[in-house]
């Protein structure tokens, strides 16, 4: 029984600290099918965490701090449209970039304005996202198995989680069955041929680059005022890369980024809950090497445990029109 309670409890955290690994995963899968490759979404996340945080704070409303992330997270996927897509610029020293200026004007504005060392004030529950109690979850509780299921893994969560698994299906449902989903992974493998149909290549991107803005922003107000009660610097402690590692592990597929940010979340928690635990002959493992786990994963999966995994065919070429 007890082990069984710990499996839940550390299946309800995998789910919490997946969620912004899916929406960073899915941002990444809209950019990278158009065939712009971002390695800013750390930064997009970063930016996003930080306007939610501030603008929750001095308005007490969540819903204005989310706006505020989304508002955020659009300009600087912009930027990098600008850069990548407009003037055809390197896509990776783009995002490099809004990496960089993004953990530094984070810090450096929160600073200024708070004067707490880059973080913004503690919010109130009132200001954040806070658990939702789906029906019946109290009721069938104590019910062997589905109650714990339900009232642990499934009910108590923010609305930005539900919003993050129903996300899955609905990109699923615009990659596959609309227009725009097929002119999109189109724009990502030949983008010639989607120029020669009359379609403009660098609307579809930056339509592409616009919602990946969209879902930065929500994993960005997500860390800072759901999962957190403020914005701390550098609290996205490279959730952006390892969104990026999911989507290649993923295929660029969307049913499979919830399976790979899952795992990822599951293995994050688990090294949560192993800190100062004591295993049999190795004795206490040591903090760092639990929090490195999931990074370790990460390079392990990636060096050749997941089989071929082919992007996009134009992902990460700036396209420029034949004459």
């Amino acid at each position: 029984m007890e082990i069984w309670q710990t499996l839940i409890l550390t299946t309800d955290s995998a789910v919490r600290l997946s969620v912004p690994l899916l929406f960073a995963c899915l941002a990444g899968l809209y950019s990278e099918r158009s065939g712009v490759v971002d390695i800013g979404l750390e930064g997009k996340m970063l930016g996003g965490a930080f306007a939610a945080g501030c603008v929750a704070a001095v308005t007490g409303s969540a819903w204005l701090g989310l706006l505020a992330a989304i508002l955020v997270s659009i300009g600087l996927a912009l930027v990098h449209g600008y850069a990548s897509i407009t003037q055809k610029g390197n896509q990776i020293v783009s995002g490099v970039a809004i990496n960089f200026v993004a953990s530094g004007l984070t810090a450096l504005l929160g600073q200024a304005w708070f004067s707490r060392g880059g973080k913004t004030p503690q919010l109130p529950n009132t200001a954040r996202f806070t658990e939702v109690s789906l029906p019946l979850a109290d009721s069938i509780k104590n019910v062997p198995i589905i109650g714990p299921i339900y009232s642990e893994v499934i009910s108590g969560h923010s609305l930005l989680v539900y919003a993050a698994f129903i996300a899955i299906p609905l990109t699923w449902w615009v990659l596959y069955r609309t227009r725009f989903g097929l002119r999109l992974r189109a724009v990502g493998e030949n983008p010639g041929a989607v120029d020669t149909a009359g379609i403009s290549v660098a609307w579809m991107r930056y339509r592409a680059v616009i919602i990946t803005g969209i879902l930065c922003g929500f994993a960005g107000a997500y860390l800072s005022i759901a999962q957190s009660a403020g914005f701390s610097k550098d609290m996205t402690a490279g959730k952006g890369f390892i969104a990026l590692a999911a989507l290649v592990f993923a295929k660029w597929k969307p049913v499979n980024a919830l399976g790979a940010c899952f795992l990822f979340g599951f293995l994050d928690a688990v090294a949560i809950r192993m800190q100062g635990t004591e295993l049999p002959v190795i004795g206490e493992v040591p903090v760092q090497a639990m929090q490195a786990l999931p990074y370790v994963l990460t390079v392990v999966l990636l060096a050749g445990f997941i089989g071929k995994s082919i992007p996009p065919k134009a992902s990460g070429v700036p396209y420029t029109k034949e004459r």
